[in-house]
């Protein structure tokens, strides 16, 4: 998924994203097209991940 997805010109409302390094991240918001989060059958917030990050310069 990462560097296949558009970056938009606004957040996804509803969606804060602390994550600076990441090319989708603007201000605490993502910016990402659409997000895809991962683990099937998770139990905990830790155990969860954010498939869509996609480190910044990593698309240049």
């Amino acid at each position: 998924m990462p560097g296949r997805i558009d970056k938009l010109d606004s957040p996804i409302q509803g969606i804060k994203c602390v994550v600076n390094t990441c090319h989708y991240w603007g201000q605490d918001h993502c910016f990402a097209q659409q997000i895809e989060v991962q683990a099937p059958n998770a139990t905990t917030t830790e155990m969860t991940d954010c498939a869509t990050f996609t480190p910044n310069g990593s698309l240049s």
